[in-house]
């Protein structure tokens, strides 16, 4: 079969600080591979609807397979299924990814036929199985993670072993587009998957059931060797949860010689745990670190579930300064801030040197905070479900809300772009450009294109839901809460992975 593997635009803050390769859909497009099937991958973030459809007419894919890990996405990718039907009535088309496994019925029940399947959990576990009851026209509700609007089939299942799996990295067409930061170009590894803690604005443990699988050291050295890119994201949810794991990579990068820089995600409390992991580490150029403190207040922490202290959060912050690298922290902003609340927080960025990103508090499916607040949800339109809207009720008036957010998020502006930024990175940026790679130098100036309130306003005078808008419901637990990918999604922290 011909198989067209797509991955959805991107989203608001894609539009300023990164763009990262699509992983998953590259470890799925490896997969379909090599069971026989001929596939290709377009990027949406980097190409245009207009590429997609002059591929769909020209190269006419037997299948087509979407990445729904972004739940704003799910109404563009409904709306390029709908169209793909129309040009080809044949096709066949499914959707993947860690969203798409929370709200599949809705999902289905919105495409009006135009997407035959949703396929919940990992990909690589079941798409070959697919593909195959597809080609012999056999029953779909046979394979492990298969719903459609007839029914559902077995649980998903987990990929047997992450060591048999390797992204189709040659596949994508514009490598040079990737970056995050200074980070241009930058590729993705997986060293790990899922996260064994349980915060309440999170959904990787409901995926995963807190289960934590590593990849072999060796196995993750050699692909390192094979990544051109100077730059790496770290895609783990958490880097270095085990300390002899990290060390065993790092040590296996050593013997071979491999330079990069890299950037990571991790936990105050894992980073003061395994502090010889990290310094290491930084001996190998790790260059970037987000810390997720989500709250510098104990009753957000408490909240939040994040299960440490606020002096704990403080000491990783000073450990994570002493080891020279550029650390970037997330906030989550509550609907229920008032104005003195949010001038608290500008404050205390203005005095700390990090880089520090404001988020929404957002209830995504999967999510505790989502099987709480769901009846108080104000719109249930995917597009808003992006982190950078509200859509809890606010104690503010909303444009103000905006107004106090924006305001709260131009501390990173004023203090880490534009000129402030180019000062400060000038080298970098020089010889970036002399090598004609221009995303991180073009991002310097975008922040007020994007983030402007006024421009988060518009979806809100849509009176009645939008076509696409979902029936919220409790979701059922991907794969029986045991398996899934996390919709973690924030500038410079929540990144998906997939």
């Amino acid at each position: 079969m011909k198989v067209l593997a797509v991955h959805p635009s991107g989203l608001m803050y894609t539009r300023v600080f990164l763009r990262l390769e699509p992983l998953g859909l590259e470890y799925v497009a490896a997969v379909t591979r090599d069971a026989g099937h001929e596939i290709r991958v377009i990027d949406l973030q980097v190409e245009t609807h207009r590429d997609l459809h002059r591929m769909i007419r020209s190269w006419q894919p037997d299948a087509v397979c979407f990445s729904g890990n972004y739940l704003a996405n799910i109404p563009e990718i409904i709306d390029l299924a709908k169209a793909i039907k129309a040009a080809l009535p044949r096709c066949f088309v499914l959707v993947g990814g860690h969203s798409a496994s929370f709200v599949a019925a809705d999902l289905l029940r919105h495409a009006e036929g135009a997407v035959n399947c949703v396929l919940r959990g990992e990909g690589e576990a079941s798409i070959a199985a697919l593909l195959e009851a597809v080609a012999r026209g056999g029953d779909l509700l046979r394979v492990p993670g298969v719903v459609t609007r007839d029914g559902e089939g077995p649980p998903p299942r987990f990929a047997e072993s992450l060591d048999t799996l390797r992204p189709a990295r040659d596949l994508l067409r514009h490598r040079r587009k990737y970056f995050i930061g200074v980070l241009d170009p930058c590729a993705s590894i997986e060293f790990a998957r899922g996260c064994p803690w349980d915060c309440a604005f999170c959904s990787a443990w409901t995926f995963y059931g807190r289960s934590y699988r590593a990849r072999s050291p060796e196995l993750v050295a050699g692909e390192l060797a094979t990544i051109r890119e100077p730059g790496v994201f770290i895609v783990d949810d958490v880097a270095f949860v085990h300390a002899e794991h990290g060390m065993r990579i790092g040590e296996a990068i050593e013997r071979r010689g491999i330079r990069k820089k890299y950037y990571l995600e991790t936990r105050g409390d894992v980073l003061l745990r395994n502090k010889d992991v990290f310094r290491f580490w930084r001996r190998l150029g790790l260059e970037y670190m987000f810390i997720g403190m989500e709250a510098i207040d104990a009753d957000g922490l408490k909240a939040f579930r994040k299960r440490i202290t606020l002096d704990k959060s403080f000491e990783a912050l000073e450990f994570a300064r002493s080891l020279g690298v550029t650390v970037a922290i997330n906030l989550i902003a509550d609907p229920d801030w008032d104005r003195e609340r949010f001038e608290t927080i500008r404050r205390w960025c203005l005095e700390i040197p990090e880089i520090v990103n404001i988020s929404v508090n957002t209830p995504y499916p999967g999510t505790e905070i989502w099987l709480r607040e769901q009846r108080r949800l104000t719109s249930l339109d995917y597009r808003l479900y992006d982190i950078q809207h509200a859509v809890l009720p606010t104690r503010l008036p909303l444009r103000e809300f905006y107004t106090e957010l924006v305001r709260t998020q131009q501390v990173l502006n004023r203090k880490h772009m534009g000129w402030t930024a180019l000062r400060g990175a000038a080298g970098q940026a020089g010889k970036l450009l002399l090598r004609g790679q221009t995303n991180f130098v073009r991002m310097l100036w975008r922040f007020n294109s994007v983030f402007d309130p006024l421009l988060r306003l518009p979806y809100r005078r849509i009176k009645a839901p939008v076509r696409n808008a979902a029936r919220v419901r409790p979701p059922h637990a991907a794969v029986d809460a045991v398996e899934g990918r996390q919709q973690r999604v924030v500038v410079f922290a929540y990144l998906d992975r997939r």
